[in-house]
């Protein structure tokens, strides 16, 4: 009886310690990491993190796939910055920002985004840029405030068909996100996420991945795709990466992103195509092209661009493919605009 107590309390001790650990260190995180940032309140009590880069005409914002931040356009907006204000920022419920309170689903996502930006003083014109989920959000906005888009960058764009309801075979991979989740979260909560991170962040990955898999189903393989590709990253951005991912609330947002698919998918399948504004769309070179049909859905005046040496994460593996992306959009705003087939003839790069 007396060891079966003693095992309790040790338990306890090490669950209050973790989390006070928890607590102590996401207080250090957040001010040693967000003084390049500033908050911009939206309605609904919460707070967007905005960080901007650059002065000039257009304003280049930035949109993420479903679990990234505002850290994956580092690298990219350092290179923009000589020609154009660079906005990213983190969606309601990862990074910095405050819980979301509203279905992650593209419509709820760009009206925050289009608040968030009124908030802080940034006025069109516009030049969107969005990898996989983000990219969805960015055809939102365009179809709801088309008189502030100048142009459209579409990184590899979450494809609907492509997941439920409309391809049920997915479940399955959204079901094991959410279950990955839902062991993380009390992992999250006294420490241990903390301490995997660290120890991974600082080269130990052979322990900290013996840990995820100990502790979360699937957990090293996910945990292996994710930083090989964080790696890709500017090296001064990970040490907050490994802050977001130590946060309880970071593994909540990126739950209700998922949890959300299905409402994404129903809203963006019946969505109208995009008028008249330039939009062109990176596609890995290892994807399938996107067919006449697919095309027309997205906008009447698009061009697809082939990344050879890319995967899904085009801006990381092929930077220097966005970065002329982004300034041909850049330099066609700053011109008369043109008809589409001048546009798919003179804008096509691959």
């Amino acid at each position: 009886m007396f060891i079966v107590l003693w095992i309790a309390v040790g338990a306890l001790v090490l669950i209050l310690t973790g989390a006070v650990y928890q607590h102590l260190g996401s207080r250090r995180d957040c001010k040693r990491f967000t003084g390049s940032g500033r908050w911009v309140p939206i309605s609904g009590d919460c707070d967007l993190f905005v960080f901007e880069m650059g002065d000039g005409e257009p304003k280049v914002i930035f949109e993420s796939g479903i679990g990234a931040t505002h850290l994956n356009w580092r690298h990219i907006q350092e290179s923009i910055a000589p020609i154009a204000t660079t906005v990213s920022y983190d969606r309601a419920g990862l990074g910095w920002s405050s819980a979301s309170h509203t279905r992650r689903t593209p419509a709820n996502v760009a009206r925050e985004m289009h608040e968030m930006l009124q908030g802080a003083g940034l006025e069109p014109p516009f030049i969107l840029v969005g990898h996989s989920f983000g990219g969805l959000v960015m055809r939102r906005f365009a179809l709801l405030y088309p008189d502030e888009v100048a142009g459209v960058l579409l990184i590899d764009p979450m494809r609907c068909e492509e997941w439920p309801p409309l391809d049920p075979s997915k479940q399955s991979q959204l079901d094991l996100g959410k279950k990955m989740i839902r062991y993380a979260l009390p992992i999250t909560q006294c420490g241990l996420a903390r301490l995997a991170v660290t120890l991974l962040f600082r080269r130990v990955g052979r322990f900290s991945g013996k840990l995820a898999g100990a502790a979360v189903p699937n957990g090293k393989h996910a945990l292996d795709r994710i930083t090989t590709e964080v790696r890709k990253m500017p090296r001064e951005v990970w040490p907050i990466v490994a802050a977001h991912w130590s946060r309880p609330s970071f593994y909540a947002g990126v739950r209700r992103h998922l949890e959300s698919i299905p409402d994404t998918v129903r809203e963006m399948h019946v969505a109208e195509p995009i008028s008249e504004i330039p939009v062109m769309i990176l596609t890995p070179g290892k994807s399938q092209r996107l067919n006449a049909n697919q095309l027309e859905h997205i906008g009447d005046n698009v061009c697809e661009v082939i990344a050879d040496q890319s995967e899904h994460w085009i801006h990381l593996d092929e930077p220097a493919l966005v970065l002329e992306s982004i300034r041909a959009l850049v330099d066609a705003a700053g011109a008369e605009a043109v008809p589409a087939a001048q546009w798919r003839a003179t804008k096509k790069m691959g």
